[in-house]
């Protein structure tokens, strides 16, 4: 056969070609159906993550953080302000390898094992969007020198930023608290609030003290910023800003002057001080000793400072003025007399005698006296004066367990004070349901005996008992110990006295004449010569009423003697004092607690009195000051 037969074969080539078209049809149709279902992926199912990613190669959304309002004291000094600084922040979405970036940051600037710990804690519940801090402090010298690398990190901003600062430092720490940074638990606790949206740009929230009681007041609301970049994210211009609301500023009713004093004049002991205005319930001191600096907690303490904090011996993170509940030991006998009054158990001129031991008709256990010979014949007055102890056994005895803790709970023991503080504790008020409830055991007549001069079960915190004697000092009004005393700026547009009490029934007696008698008789513990804090009497310029108290720490055996010379110190009874003055017109009142101290009468009632005259003399001082109209 000739080859042009072959070239010839029409119908071959007609095959062939069609092979050719069809494969060439279904290859451009397949082409096709790719090329429609990869713009339907990106125009449909895709259209939003596409959309933002060109919108933010033009348009970026910054949130702006608020200034945090600043803390004064009740005449203007700054207790928590708000400093500049830069802080080092990375975008994930901009960065191809973390690691690698923070591996070359270390290069150029310190960073510590705790700073990549925050980061990478912080970097798992953030979205890849937001900004996620790497350093929160940052020298001059690092900020140089991340300026002249910037081009190696992409990603990575140095922003200004202000942080918290507390110019005391350590002054008033316990009531003033710190912020610190955001972690999961309160981001999440945000997000369920529906408040995360407003901490967008925000590393900080108020941990404890005022700085977490007013947070909603003092961190304000956020701001946001568009902004056009170019290809490499530079800012080109702002397209449109939100600008944030300041935080408001607050006031607080503590005189920062009289705290140094107060903490200066507790030296080396640890305890407490709270010293509030009867009138108001203004708390003028808030003294937990030790304590400690502030500024640690700001950008995160590290792990060997806040374990040496954990290990201190005097635990000064332990807010004792808040937390701590002691043995109110005599200091009640003021309001355990009262009681005896109005339940007509005893009058107030009515002798009982004290051979230095009281015992329980039918039960030879003696329940000692202070004084081991007795104090003889004592009326109220004598035994309040004198703190006899066997008075109050008797007293309280007659009284019952009952209506003398309804009565004592009146004065707010054994419940919280309601302070602008969180994690107060409540103390304890025992009764016979208390302990049936939670002992599941029946109440002794012991048990009273010594309720009745501030033990056994019984214990308070030092605010109670300076809101206890503040009720005295009202002679029944009771009121509400508060921090906050205003809202406003450092000079004007402040609005005072912002708090408002809270509506309390006053506690009434069957006789006014009750609080002249017990009153009284706490004037005479330091203006007679025989009461148990007369030391302090020399050259008073005003009347105190006050109360000393021993509460013991270890039980001492029936015919043994408490001798402190023989025991650790920490074994030592606990020293308190409580008292208001002016009498005539109340215008502080307080409780100090000395932690091992011993005696209330030889080591707690100085320091008060230190206090009390602080007060006064800073009152005149203040009034001379004043332009005379």
């Amino acid at each position: 056969m000739r080859t042009s037969d072959l070239i010839k074969d029409q119908q071959a080539e007609q095959r062939l070609l069609f092979r050719r078209a069809l494969v060439a049809g279904l290859g451009m149709a397949l082409l096709l159906l790719v090329l429609i279902g990869r713009l339907l992926h990106l125009q449909v199912v895709s259209y939003q993550h596409y959309s933002m990613l060109s919108n933010d190669n033009r348009v970026k959304l910054v949130a702006l953080a608020p200034p945090r309002g600043l803390i004064y004291d009740r005449n203007g000094v700054v207790l928590a302000e708000n400093r500049p600084s830069f802080r080092l922040v990375l975008t994930p979405e901009e960065v191809k390898d973390i690691d690698d970036t923070l591996r070359r940051l270390g290069e150029t600037i310190e960073l510590s094992e705790s700073d990549l710990t925050r980061f990478r804690e912080t970097l798992s519940r953030s979205r890849r969007f937001e900004e996620v801090p790497i350093k929160l402090r940052l020298s001059e010298d690092e900020v140089a020198r991340l300026a002249v690398d910037r081009h190696r990190f992409p990603g990575v901003e140095v922003q200004a930023q202000a942080t918290r600062h507390y110019p005391l430092r350590g002054i008033a720490a316990h009531a003033i608290g710190y912020v610190g940074r955001i972690n999961a638990q309160e981001l999440q606790r945000l997000t369920e609030q529906g408040r995360a949206a407003n901490y967008s740009g925000s590393t900080h929230i108020g941990k404890l003290g005022v700085e977490q009681y007013y947070e909603d007041l003092l961190h304000g609301t956020v701001g946001y910023e568009k902004l056009e970049t170019n290809a490499v994210g530079r800012v080109i211009r702002t397209l449109e800003r939100t600008p944030p609301v300041p935080g408001k500023d607050i006031h607080l009713s503590l005189d920062i002057r009289l705290q140094q004093i107060a903490e200066a004049a507790l030296g080396e002991y640890t305890g407490a001080i709270v010293a509030i205005a009867p009138a108001t319930g203004e708390v003028l001191a808030f003294v937990s000793q030790p304590t400690y600096d502030l500024n640690l907690f700001v950008n995160g303490i590290d792990i060997e400072s806040y374990q040496a904090l954990q290990r201190d011996p005097n635990t000064p993170l332990f807010n004792r003025a808040l937390r701590g509940q002691y043995p109110p030991g005599s200091t009640i006998k003021p309001l355990v007399a009262l009681a005896a009054l109005e339940h007509g158990a005893v009058r107030a001129n009515e002798e009982i005698h004290c051979p230095g031991f009281y015992m329980l008709p039918g039960i030879d256990h003696r329940y000692r006296d202070w004084k081991r010979s007795g104090h003889g014949p004592v009326d109220m007055t004598k035994a309040i004066a004198e703190s006899c102890d066997v008075y109050f056994y008797d007293i309280a005895y007659r009284v019952g367990i009952d209506f003398m803790s309804s009565f004592l709970g009146e004065f707010g023991l054994g419940q919280p004070t309601g302070i602008d503080l969180a994690g107060e504790l409540s103390g304890l008020m025992p009764s016979r349901e208390w302990k049936r409830v939670n002992r599941n055991q029946v109440w002794f007549h012991g048990e009273t005996v010594i309720t009745g001069i501030g033990q056994g079960f019984m214990l308070a915190t030092p605010l109670q008992l300076a809101e206890a004697t503040a009720t005295l000092a009202n002679r029944g009004r009771r009121i509400k110990p508060h921090l906050l005393h205003a809202i406003g700026d450092g000079n004007s547009g402040r609005q005072p006295n912002l708090f408002k009490q809270p509506p309390h029934k006053p506690i009434t007696l069957r006789s006014e004449r009750y609080w002249d008698d017990v009153i009284e008789a706490m004037r005479q513990v330091v203006h007679s010569r025989t009461g148990t804090a007369r030391s302090i009497g020399r050259g008073l310029e005003y009347q105190m009423a006050s109360k000393t108290g021993t509460s013991q720490v270890v039980g001492i055996a029936q015919d043994a003697k408490y001798d402190a010379e023989t025991l650790a110190r920490y074994l030592h009874d606990h020293a308190l004092f409580i008292a208001f003055a002016p009498i005539e017109a109340p215008e502080i009142a307080l409780a100090v607690v000395v932690e091992h101290g011993g005696s209330g009468s030889r080591v707690a009632a100085p320091i008060a009195r230190q206090v009390i005259d602080a007060y006064m003399e800073l009152k005149r001082a203040d009034a001379e000051r004043q332009p005379k109209t």
